[in-house]
C-alpha cells in the first residue's frame, strides 16, 4: 500500500514539496481505514489526532449546527490543521458511502518530524507561503 499512499499524499498541498524519500517515509506511517455508510469519521469539538485522505467513497462535512458545508471525494483530505496543532475538530465528517481512507496519526507524524527535521522546515515553508498569500494576495 505504500505506493498508493505516496500517490495520495503527494496531492496534499502540505506534503507536495517533500522529496520522494520523505513521502515514502510518511506513507509508511499511514494506515488504511474503512468506514461504513453513515459512520462519523471525526466529530466537531473532539481533539484532532489524525489526518485523512480519501481513497474511495464520499463524505460530507457538517457544521456544529448540522448544516452540510462541503462534500469530499477520492483525493480530498481533511485534518491537516489538527495534525499540526492537535486542536479540536472544527466540523464533523460523516461517510455518505462506504469509504476507504488513508489515516496518518499525529503521534506517527510527530515521530517523523523528530527524526527528520528537514520535513519540519519544508512544512514551515509551506505554511509561511500560505499565510503570505492569505495576508498579501497580490504580492505573494
Amino acid at each position: 500500500m505504500t505506493k498508493r499512499a505516496r500517490e495520495a499524499l503527494v496531492r496534499v498541498p502540505l506534503f507536495a514539496n517533500l522529496s520522494s524519500r520523505y513521502l515514502r517515509r510518511l506513507a509508511e506511517l499511514c494506515e488504511e481505514q474503512r468506514y461504513m455508510d453513515g459512520a462519523t469519521i471525526v466529530r466537531v469539538g473532539d481533539i484532532g489526532d489524525t489526518f485523512y485522505t480519501i481513497l474511495q467513497g464520499q463524505a460530507k462535512v457538517v457544521s456544529p449546527k448540522g448544516r452540510v458545508l462541503n462534500r469530499l471525494f477520492p483525493g480530498d483530505f481533511f485534518g491537516e490543521i489538527s495534525l499540526l496543532d492537535g486542536g479540536p475538530r472544527t466540523a464533523s465528517v460523516v461517510a455518505e458511502t462506504p469509504m476507504v481512507m488513508l489515516a496518518l496519526s499525529r503521534r506517527n507524524f510527530q515521530s517523523l518530524l523528530a527524526a527528520e527535521p528537514a520535513v519540519s522546515v519544508k512544512l514551515l515553508q509551506h505554511s509561511a507561503g500560505m499565510l503570505r498569500r492569505m495576508t498579501h494576495p497580490t504580492t505573494g
